[in-house]
């Protein structure tokens, strides 16, 4: 475990990196940063999600004097394409269509700064996930519970129903989740 004597800020609204940053322990306080996540045109995933997650970074600076500071931003790509977080119920429902029976990739992108030393690192994780063939009713009924809207891709892996659309993933299954823990913590080791 890292006994980290400065504080620790986590710059996201995310309820669900809160819990995976309290899981190995971190003890964290947390702020949260408002920003427009608009992909720029033939910007690749991975650069997205690390500019994202910096820029965040800098706007967190400005309110955090002492400590080391995490941010992230995680990226749905299928066929190339990167889909967002859903903007209404129709809009989700038509995502996790396109979702459907096929592999997409999860990106995210993070940053982590100590002010102390001034040690910076951006990096992210990738991990495809191949999801089973979901029926409209399946759909309609996860969508109705409110929980694909605030999700990049329109669902959650770790979502009691959400779970059970994914087949199978290669990778990090904590970066589908919105952090990719094992290359996170080995990066907070590099800050201290």
């Amino acid at each position: 475990m890292i006994n980290l004597k400065i504080p620790v800020y986590l710059a996201s609204k995310s309820p669900r990196r809160r819990k995976l940053l309290r899981q190995i322990g971190i003890k964290f306080r947390s702020t949260s940063v408002d920003l427009n996540e608009d992909i720029r045109d033939g910007e690749a995933p991975a650069g997205a999600a690390m500019r994202l997650a910096e820029e965040k970074l800098d706007l967190a600076r400005k309110k955090i004097s002492r400590g080391i500071i995490i941010t992230a931003d995680t990226i749905v790509v299928l066929n190339r394409n990167i889909i967002g977080k859903p903007v209404d119920n129709s809009d989700a429902v038509k995502l996790l269509k396109l979702l459907s029976g096929n592999t997409h990739k999860v990106y995210t992108g993070y940053a982590i700064y100590n002010t102390e030393n001034s040690k910076l690192i951006v990096d992210y994780e990738k991990t495809a996930v191949t999801f089973n063939e979901l029926s409209d009713k399946i759909i309609k009924e996860y969508v109705a519970t409110g929980s694909p809207m605030d999700k990049a891709g329109a669902y959650g892996i770790q979502d009691d129903f959400g779970s059970v659309f994914v087949k199978k993933i290669n990778g990090c299954y904590y970066n589908v989740v919105g952090l990719p823990i094992p290359k996170l913590y080995s990066s907070l080791l590099e800050v201290l």
